[in-house]
């Protein structure tokens, strides 16, 4: 069975989920609006700019972010999802296959 990692997003009254692969780096995205769900698949398939904390909340740089090389990569542009696609991650809901 493989390694995987899910977290709600939704987008208006639509629910779904987005799925990741850990072995295979791969994500599945799963919503009801097809216009955000293809938003959001870009989204995960390009590298980002981040500006990240580091040892304090004033303590920035800008990191590179390859949403799809690691889970870690990916739960930081998760965090980013929102503001430039519009669809929301609802970290605290359970995802229901």
């Amino acid at each position: 069975m493989e390694n995987v990692y899910r977290v709600a997003i939704h987008y208006n009254e639509n629910n779904g989920y987005i799925e990741y692969a850990i072995d295979a780096k791969t994500a599945k995205v799963v919503l009801d609006s097809e216009e955000k769900r293809a938003t959001v698949e870009a989204y995960l398939a390009e590298d980002h700019e981040i500006n990240v904390p580091h040892e304090t909340l004033m303590d920035f740089s800008n990191q590179l972010v390859k949403p799809l090389s690691s889970l870690e990569d990916l739960k930081l542009s998760l965090t980013r999802l929102w503001g430039i696609t519009g669809v929301y991650v609802d970290w605290s809901r359970p995802v229901n296959v």
